[in-house]
């Protein structure tokens, strides 16, 4: 069975992400648990926690169908002391965050060397970052992102994310987030069934399909290997139509949120019922 959604707004608080992603007719969700765009954030209450557990049972969202996303401020592959040590502190906030609302997973963006460190360095201390969180907490997973590859954001090629893995030690709370924009700038064609298939074998021989735990579907405003992060709403873009049907139709990614992050959240909905037709 496939879980539609989308990246949700948690504005005035999580428990109005279930009701926000019921609005457009999802069957899963995505949310911040926090201010993205700030450090530090007031902890969460009894009863917002309360709130979004009932909300989300209300409505039938199951916690394994939710993905939620951590700041986009935190780099745990960064070359300096403190930089590090602020992401660390706010990326294991953010996994407890998960926690406390009974969820399964916290999606990620690895990491950026920043011109100061290795490659190599930058993808051992994102693996060192992920082992203390998943040390500090239970029941969740640390979802790796493939990134476009912009700057000097690491993540946008599968042996990168293999990497990683290799250096985690608890590999049953790892996994992958395959952002489709994404894999289509850094390099990887999914424009026919045919490119669509290569790559995915690709991405088993490299990492696995054991370790993909969600979708970010969008089509990109920028073409094959622009290593440019620019989402498109559904076939409007470079990808076009004929990725969407795939997946779709691929039992791989059953069972699992396929969420959107396309920019027109005034035809979300729209989106939503147009990829739910594709089903044959």
């Amino acid at each position: 069975m496939k879980y539609i959604g989308a990246h949700v707004s948690a504005g005035g608080g999580v428990e109005n992400a279930p009701l926000n992603a019921k609005a457009i007719g999802a069957k899963a969700f995505a949310l911040f648990t926090k201010n993205q765009k700030q450090w530090n954030a007031s902890p969460l209450t009894d009863k917002s926690i309360a709130d979004f557990k009932k909300n989300c049972a209300d409505h039938g969202f199951l916690p394994e169908m939710i993905l939620p996303h951590d700041s986009y401020l935190i780099n745990l592959g960064h070359p300096e002391e403190e930089g590090l040590s602020k992401s660390r502190e706010a990326f294991n906030d953010e996994m407890m965050r998960c926690q406390q609302l009974g969820l399964k997973m916290l999606n990620f963006h690895p990491g950026s060397h920043l011109n100061k460190i290795s490659p190599s360095e930058c993808l051992t201390r994102i693996a060192e970052s992920i082992n203390i969180a998943l040390d500090l907490t239970q029941g969740v997973t640390a979802v790796i992102e493939n990134t476009a590859g912009q700057g000097t954001n690491m993540g946008y090629a599968f042996e990168q994310i293999a990497e990683i893995i290799s250096q985690v030690d608890d590999k049953s709370r790892v996994g992958v987030c395959i952002d489709t924009c994404h894999t289509f700038t850094s390099g990887y064609d999914l424009r026919t069934k045919e490119v669509f298939d290569q790559t995915f074998a690709k991405f088993d021989q490299i990492i696995g399909w054991n370790y993909l735990r969600a979708i970010h579907l969008n089509d990109s405003k920028k073409e094959l290997a622009t290593r440019v992060d620019r989402h498109h709403s559904i076939g409007q873009g470079f990808i076009g139509m004929e990725l969407f049907e795939v997946i779709m139709n691929d039992s791989h990614f059953d069972n699992m949120p396929i969420i959107m992050e396309t920019p027109d959240d005034q035809i979300w909905a729209e989106e939503i019922r147009l990829l739910y037709s594709f089903i044959r």
